[in-house]
């Protein structure tokens, strides 16, 4: 890939100009942004602030040779705001340190940049800085900033005994994309299906919704698969779990998903890259949980019980242990994918 010999300082000039900041811009809470040694960030008042940040890596978490650039982008950002999201909150900026290869200054960065502004603009989440070296490879490191009323936050650690476990979205769609992306070794124009892989959308307005209605006792994002995040929520609560296999909700087939209905439910389990929102719900409220909340499907999977058993009930009324089957960097040696 060809690319002009730069300096940091024009990179940092390039990255300024795709998102129109300068050292003076003012954006929202971000009060100083580019072009100083730090950004100045201004709270507010009454509102609590959180703080969150995500690790996005080459041949970990993509392949520069099978991810669009502009995906990368924007799935950079998406899943660390899904992480605000999941506590109800609201993005409000974010910092971006990015080491690349001088091969890859060129369009690869342009086209970077393009998705990663086009999601800044989709999440309402403005740059307020960051910074940029050399590496052999490419390693992104997003930090996000959102804002919650004041002790309002969702945590893992509320949920109780007797609880609805609710999920939004349909689970596995992620997962059954990246299938689709190995299987025919890159994205092509007019394909169904990838979105959910390549461009992700966070649930930002269900989980203030979610928050600000009080319908929630805990609440986390779906990242790395349902039986990993589910255990982890219920680890922070000190409880159990079960759920119905047959609740779920199945990300649709679509064509060149080889995977029939075993396949979608395996995906629905352990995929991850999801970004949904995996939360409880106590059921003297679930006559106020409607099937759909500011524009996502919500689907009851379970139910939550005392100890700290995992239990999938199967389509055939066998039950069983449900086993973390999702994503963990340091079980899994070899790349996500």
């Amino acid at each position: 890939m060809q690319s002009e010999r730069q300096d940091e300082d024009s990179l940092v000039r390039r990255i300024a100009a795709k998102f129109r900041l300068s050292a003076s811009a003012r954006a929202g809470n971000v009060t100083l942004g580019i072009g100083d040694d730090a950004a100045l960030w201004k709270a507010t008042p009454g509102l609590e602030t959180i703080l969150t940040c995500d690790w996005f890596l080459e041949d970990l978490h993509f392949l520069k040779g099978l991810h669009p650039a502009d995906s990368v982008g924007w799935k950079c950002l998406a899943r660390a705001v899904s992480d605000i999201a999941a506590m109800g909150g609201v993005p409000r900026c974010f910092l971006l340190s990015l080491a690349l290869p001088e091969t890859h200054t060129g369009r690869w960065l342009d086209e970077f940049l393009d998705g990663l502004r086009a999601a800044s603009r989709k999440l309402k989440c403005v740059l307020a800085g960051g910074d940029t070296t050399r590496h052999e490879k490419i390693l992104i490191n997003v930090t996000v900033i959102g804002e919650i009323e004041t002790k309002r936050a969702a945590l893992r650690s509320g949920a109780r005994k007797g609880d609805w476990i609710c999920v939004s979205g349909q689970l596995g769609g992620a997962q059954a994309g990246l299938e689709l992306l190995l299987q025919q070794k890159g994205a092509r124009k007019g394909d169904v299906g990838l979105d959910k892989h390549l461009y992700p959308v966070p649930r930002v307005e269900l989980g203030r919704r979610l928050v600000k209605e009080r319908l929630v006792t805990a609440m986390m994002d779906l990242s790395d698969g349902l039986s990993t995040d589910l255990k982890r929520l219920c680890e922070a609560s000190g409880v159990g779990a079960r759920i119905e296999e047959w609740r779920l909700p199945l990300a649709k087939a679509f064509p060149g998903f080889k995977g029939g209905v075993a396949e979608r439910i395996r995906a629905a389990l352990h995929g991850g890259d999801d970004y949904e929102l995996l939360f409880t719900v106590p059921k003297s409220k679930a006559r106020h949980l409607k099937r759909e909340i500011a524009g996502a499907p919500v689907t009851i999977i379970g139910e939550i019980q005392s100890g700290r058993r995992i239990l999938l009930l199967k389509q055939n009324g066998r039950e069983q242990s449900l086993e973390s089957g999702g994503w963990d960097p340091f079980r899994h040696v070899k790349r996500r994918f």
